[in-house]
């Protein structure tokens, strides 16, 4: 706390009015099926973006990034997107979502200070989005539900940002609890709790710093018409957890998805199989069962890899690794660890749950991937930790 009102002081001259901590998040299952109206498994992680605020007197704002060394300008009257202000742009944002909005603001001095930067990819940038806007709730005493600031992130993104406004980001960031992984219903638009509940067992977040490509346009999956195809695949008298789940039936699934390609197919099949590991994850979590979760973890990469096709070798030779991990090819059914590609795919992130014993051995293997393919990975031991909150001296 003590460098981030330092850091602030330093800047501006004054100390801050206000700090807020926002925690960082990756996805476990589910990520990539929001447009289908499916559930996303998440956790928000002790990797925060703390954020400053002191007010102004006038209606300039001025925004600072500690660990970038960058700064950024902008004026009431003219809050617009510029490809430039890149991580700046996600401030503004938010601004705007309370601007159009209706709500009164004054000009502020900002300072975000967070040791993980937003290219990692585990959820800095939507961190910096919800401190932003709960610090501005907080700071103009503005009258205004967790609903509300829920409409000003989704303002943010879908109209300054021109952005999909991803409510399983905005979920864990907002709302998470420590020692809880949170499960978005993209459905119903709500969200829940689960216990990770799992004695000597430790997650690692690891960006392998393999830069992200494209092999396929993930958007043009997100077709009407795809999802009410797998829509009408779904079961919604059986489903567990008030929900629904889809049908089994080789048959009936093959015939309703006849009428697309084979990679379209294929792609569809995989967002099928993401929903029931999610429910198979979270009935292993509620049970305390870590075999059913870390089956389903796997099963999950598996998908990724082969039938949605956004990982890389790099990342799949990490994962084999994890699974090395076990003691003797007959606990192959009964897996003591399990990992996974997370984000946007197509390299870059990944996480795993593993034995403490393990950890040795397992950061072993990352020092070996870094002599085989080049690249410097970053290692994070991460915890479930809870969603944004104002900062108390």
């Amino acid at each position: 706390m003590k460098i981030v009102n330092d850091s602030h002081q330093s800047e501006y001259g004054v100390m801050p009015d206000l700090v807020v901590k926002a925690p960082g998040r990756f996805h476990l299952i589910g990520e990539h099926s929001w447009f289908f109206k499916d559930k996303t498994l998440s956790m928000a992680v002790n990797l925060p973006v703390y954020v400053a605020f002191s007010k102004r007197e006038d209606s300039s704002f001025r925004f600072y990034f500690k660990q970038l060394n960058e700064r950024k300008k902008a004026n009431l009257s003219s809050m617009k997107y510029k490809k430039e202000d890149r991580w700046a742009n996600a401030v503004k944002a938010i601004i705007y979502g309370y601007t159009s909005g209706g709500f009164s603001l004054g000009g502020m001095d900002i300072t975000i200070y967070s040791d993980i930067l937003p290219s990692a990819g585990f959820g800095i940038t939507t961190a910096i989005k919800i401190a932003v806007a709960v610090g501005i709730r907080e700071l103009f005493a503005i009258t205004c539900t967790d609903f509300q600031i829920l409409q000003v992130i989704e303002r943010a993104n879908r109209r300054f940002l021109q952005v999909n406004n991803y409510i399983a980001d905005n979920y864990a960031a907002l709302f998470a609890k420590k020692g809880n992984l949170i499960i978005t219903d993209h459905a119903k638009n709500l969200w829940d709790y689960v216990p990770f509940n799992f004695e000597g067992k430790k997650i690692f977040l690891i960006d392998t710093k393999v830069p992200r490509f494209s092999v396929w346009n993930e958007e043009a999956l997100y077709e009407p018409q795809y999802a009410l195809l797998i829509g009408d695949l779904k079961d919604q008298k059986n489903g567990v957890y008030g929900g629904w789940q889809y049908i089994n039936n080789v048959t009936d699934i093959n015939e309703e998805l006849s009428v697309v390609s084979e990679e379209t197919r294929r792609r569809l099949l995989c967002i099928m199989r993401e929903h029931n590991d999610v429910l198979d994850a979270r009935d292993g979590l509620e049970k305390r069962d870590f075999f059913k979760f870390a089956r389903a973890v796997n099963h999950s990469h598996e998908s990724m890899r082969d039938m949605y096709e956004i990982s890389c070798p790099e990342i799949d030779w990490i994962i084999k690794r994890v699974g090395e991990l076990e003691p003797n090819l007959e606990m192959l059914s009964k897996p003591v660890s399990c990992g996974r590609i997370t984000g946007k795919g197509f390299a870059r992130c990944l996480y795993a749950v593993i034995r403490s014993s393990d950890e040795e051995n397992f950061k072993a293997k990352l020092a070996e991937f870094e002599k085989i393919f080049g690249y410097h990975t970053e290692c994070y031991e991460v915890v479930p930790s809870e969603g944004a909150s104002i900062v108390k001296d």
